[in-house]
């Protein structure tokens, strides 16, 4: 899903296909991108795990399309599996709950309806199988709907092995799932035409063979859209870098492992943030995350402390999240404190056990995922910080890393 040349799945918009085995929610899904993303059969839970898969859907534009196993399957392994199905909403920017059109909606359905509405989702309710049904088993599933819904805006019926309302779900789906303009920068907004920003990028064991970790690749992107001139090189290449500019930088952004020595190697009077800091804004939750670094002043010996990661990566014998950052609040701290990590999808809901989460940048994540794992801690009251803030806190540097920002 992430090839340089292609708009990162955290830019698109993210659709998913929800309902009970059988419901032909794969079906439905496989006939609106018009290829066989998804395994069909007549055997009930076939889709075993999310599927996802990123493409252009026209007039939509770049989207994720995921879809889920059925909401109603039995025994333990079934549970998980709907339990992932949920999961997956809180990624999801539009949702199309299908129901076997011949059953009806049924109260998996309707508490799956409910579940959608109240974490404000756009969605369709599609009745599929409309080629099986007679005219009054149309009439029973139409009165099994909720009160005041409305064909064309509220629900479609559709085909799935004929292909008939297809093209009218994705229209309507052109409307639900419609972005809003993005006005938003990472780092542009802050930039005037030809100004220098001086990116800072360690290359060391955990970083990727041949590339740019993502952050980097947008923020160089961004820096160019806003017509101003980047800067990359290593921390040890970067005070030199600094003397041999005919001009002062706009900035200096750098990878928050090497946060401190950049700090040292920067002049003062030349502006400093990290990559995960421009992104806990374009996320959203900057101040919020900066409160929850002051956090750590309040930990005590035995407490939990969460560090999550929006993506799955192999680790490497100095990673930053299970391996740095554990060392490096163990000395700020000086207290005995437990660690537990998460990372990918895996993101518990009861978070109550934990003094303090401290979450990557999020770039693999879209801004709702984000703002539904921080909703998860604030609604907890456990406080939550990202590994940018952090670090430049523990350094002492945390106010001058915000200086950017008006902070």
């Amino acid at each position: 899903m992430g090839g340089m040349n292609q708009t990162p799945a955290s830019e698109r918009v993210h659709i998913g296909f929800f309902g009970k085995r059988n419901a032909g929610k794969s079906s439905v899904m496989n006939k609106v991108t018009g290829q066989n993303l998804a395994v069909v059969s007549d055997v009930k839970g076939t889709t075993t795990d999310p599927v996802y898969k990123a493409m252009e859907l026209l007039p939509l534009g770049p989207v994720v399309m995921m879809d889920t196993p059925g909401i109603d399957d039995e025994g333990e392994l079934g549970s998980l599996r709907v339990k992932k199905s949920y999961q997956v909403l809180n990624k999801t920017d539009a949702a199309v709950l299908v129901i076997d059109g011949k059953n009806g909606m049924s109260q998996e359905d309707q508490a799956l309806l409910e579940r959608i509405k109240k974490k404000k989702i756009p969605s369709i309710l599609v009745l599929n199988k409309r080629d099986m049904l007679e005219p009054e088993e149309v009439c029973q599933t139409l009165a099994g709907l909720p009160k005041g819904y409305e064909e064309g805006r509220d629900f479609l019926w559709v085909s799935a092995r004929e292909g008939t309302g297809i093209q009218e779900l994705k229209e309507r789906l052109a409307v639900l799932a419609k972005p809003e303009e993005n006005q938003k920068k990472i780092i542009g907004d802050l930039l005037s035409p030809g100004d220098f920003v001086v990116l800072v990028v360690p290359i060391d064991k955990a970083a990727p063979k041949g590339r740019l970790i993502l952050p980097q690749q947008q923020t160089i992107r961004d820096i160019l859209d806003s017509n101003g001139i980047s800067v990359v090189v290593k921390e040890d290449r970067l005070k030199e870098t600094l003397e041999g500019l005919e001009r002062k930088p706009r900035m200096v952004v750098t990878d928050s492992q090497v946060f401190k020595k950049v700090s040292q190697d920067t002049p003062r009077e030349i502006l400093l943030t990290s990559f995960s800091i421009l992104f806990a804004r374009y996320k959203g939750n900057l101040e919020t995350t900066v409160q929850g670094a002051r956090a750590l002043e309040n930990l005590r010996d035995g407490d939990q402390v969460l560090i999550s990661e929006g993506c799955t990566h192999h680790r490497q014998c100095g990673d930053i999240g299970t391996v740095k950052l554990p060392g490096w609040i163990q000395k700020y701290t000086g207290k005995n404190l437990k660690f537990s990590f998460t990372s990918g999808t895996e993101f518990s809901e009861e978070l109550g056990e934990y003094s303090l989460i401290v979450h990557c940048g999020g770039c693999m994540l879209n801004e709702r995922e984000m703002k539904y794992r921080l909703s998860c801690a604030q609604d907890q009251g456990v406080p939550m910080t990202n590994y940018g803030i952090l670090i430049a806190y523990m350094n002492g540097i945390l106010e001058r890393s915000l200086e950017p920002f008006g902070l």
